[in-house]
Order: structure tokens, then sequence, then C-alpha cells
């Protein structure tokens, strides 16, 4: 099975590299990072991700929950939020772009190494199916 390509939407640099490191080391393939809500679905275009691992708080005018809307509804690629921010003001926004996942930081290894995974998961069977559901349409035939 071909290695996932994860992008990695983080402002700080330190914390970036440290995550990448981490994918990499867990076996996925990060094609880059962003530091701005901009820079992020602009980079998730052109590597053709196949999971944004976003924090919420990003430089810039957009933050990472609008980045986030963009990214699923343009793109279609599930947004697994990584941040520091749990307060139930931020939980509510995120809510609204139906992320994969939402994991606090600090974290573990192994916490985001399952919510990947399962993230990756629900979003192949859920491409799997919308695409059985389009070939059902197709086979329909007017009378």
């Amino acid at each position: 099975m071909k290695k996932a390509k994860i992008l990695v939407v983080e402002d700080q640099n330190i914390v970036a590299l440290n995550i990448r490191n981490k994918l990499k080391n867990l076996g996925y393939t990060v094609p880059g990072t962003a530091s701005t809500g901009e820079e992020a679905i602009r980079k998730a275009e052109l590597t053709n991700a196949d999971l944004v691992l976003m924090d919420i708080m990003l430089k810039g005018e957009m933050d990472g929950i609008e980045a986030a809307r963009e990214i699923k509804n343009r793109l279609r690629i599930p947004v697994l939020y990584l941040t520091a921010y749990t307060d139930d003001e931020t939980l509510e926004r995120a809510k609204t772009t139906e992320p994969a996942g939402y994991i606090s930081k600090p974290f573990k290894e192994e916490d985001l190494h399952s919510n990947i995974e399962m993230a990756l998961h629900k979003h192949r069977a859920e491409k799997k199916e919308t695409e059985k559901e389009a070939g059902k349409e197709n086979e329909k035939t007017p009378e």
C-alpha cells in the first residue's frame, strides 16, 4: 500500500519540523508544510495530499478553521485538527467543518497515528461508497 501524503499546517517552524519528523517515522510522506491558511489551500491543491494535519491558530488573515472549510469544500481532502485550543467556542467552530478528528497538543505519537489511520480509512470508505452510488446512477437508463 502506498504511503499516505500528509500536508502539515503549522505556523511555528520548530513544531512543524517536529510533526513532520514524527509523521515520517510513522511511515507517512510529508509533501510539504504551510504556515498560513492561504498557503495551506495552495499546497493542498499542488501536493494532492491525502490528509491535512491542521493547526487552528495560524499566521495571516485566515485561521485553520477557515482554511479547513475551503480545503474540504473545494478539494474534498479530510482535515485532522492538531491544536492547543480546546475551548468550547473553538470546538463549536471546528465542528462546522466536519473534521476527520481533533487532537489536542501536546499529543502522543500513538494518538496521532491512530487518528490519522482512522481518518484515512473513513475517507476511503466514503469515497468508495460515493463512487459505488455514482455507478448505480450511471446504470439507470432513461425509458
